[in-house]
């Protein structure tokens, strides 16, 4: 099996960027279309080689979220059909089923908005060394994996491809996007994750933390949740009956990609190629997770 790592429509339409997974294009009547590719990156960094079918799974997952939270948050997804599509790209239709949606053209917050749940990567790293996540002084006497108190809303900013996102105070989330803004983004952010925490741990899994992103709409002036939701990609996936406080945890996210990429001197280096057990391992943890939390096969 072949992962995608790139789409070509062949100027069908026009390319308006390629991201660390999706390749977005602008559709004639002001919508994007936004293709998920088998891209998978770690530690900020797109690797050689894809996972096959990764873009797919994303697509579904996020599909499922949007529709499962749809009542917490406005969201941009308008189709995940091909129908709704214009005629000049059917012969690209291998490209696009499955991967595809068809997005609101919404202004983009330049903010990553992360929930974590529970202590572990960049947060326990910094809580080590100063006491703090993301500058926010915790409690004291938390051990790896623990889990916060209450939901902690850490968030970074939202680099372009190539560069590092950097983690951020929420002090300083209100100078990048207006005070009212920042609030509701917290305010969303939280109760998403709590729905989806609540939700996921019914089906057996704990999840530690997650990103949002979120795009306003400036008619209405509303906060709209946007791109992905809820992926192996974009949060940490725990299963809860191996769960244990004090270490590291087993996953179904791409913590065991990164994992590979520590262990191997290669965290953050370019040009890196997984070898196909990698990759392989990795497919079978994100579908794991994806069946899991829909209670669904994946039909490919």
């Amino acid at each position: 099996m072949t992962a995608l790592a790139t789409t070509d429509l062949q100027g069908a339409l026009p390319l308006i960027a390629r991201g660390k997974v999706r390749d977005l294009y602008q559709l004639p009547n002001d919508a994007l279309l936004f293709v998920a590719t088998d891209r998978i990156s770690a530690y900020d960094v797109v690797m050689e080689n894809g996972v096959p079918n990764k873009g797919k799974l994303l697509t579904a997952l996020s599909e499922f979220w949007f529709s499962h939270l749809a009542t917490k948050c406005p969201n941009h997804l308008i189709s995940t059909s091909l129908d709704s599509l214009p005629v000049a790209v059917t012969p690209y239709k291998s490209q696009l089923e499955g991967r595809s949606m068809v997005v609101r053209k919404l202004k983009i917050f330049p903010v990553e908005a992360i929930v974590r749940g529970y202590i572990t990567g960049s947060a326990w790293s910094e809580y080590k060394k100063q006491g703090t996540v993301h500058g926010i002084k915790v409690k004291e006497g938390l051990r790896e994996s623990e889990a916060f108190e209450k939901p902690l809303f850490t968030p970074s900013t939202k680099a372009e491809q190539g560069e590092h996102d950097e983690n951020i105070h929420p002090d300083k989330m209100v100078e990048l996007v207006g005070e009212k803004y920042a609030k509701r983004i917290e305010q969303l952010a939280v109760e998403l994750y709590t729905a989806a925490r609540d939700y996921a741990i019914q089906r057996g899994i704990i999840i530690a933390d997650t990103k949002f992103e979120f795009g306003l709409d400036e008619e209405t002036d509303e906060v709209v949740l946007v791109d992905e939701v809820l992926t192996p990609d974009s949060s940490r996936f725990w299963p809860a009956d191996k769960y244990e406080v004090g270490k590291g945890q087993e996953s179904y996210d791409k913590q065991f990609l990164r994992d590979w990429l520590t262990s191997n001197g290669l965290k953050g280096k370019e040009g890196v190629k997984m070898p196909e057990e990698i990759a392989t391992k990795t497919a079978e943890k994100y579908t794991e997770a994806y069946e899991l939390l829909t209670g669904k096969k994946l039909a490919f």
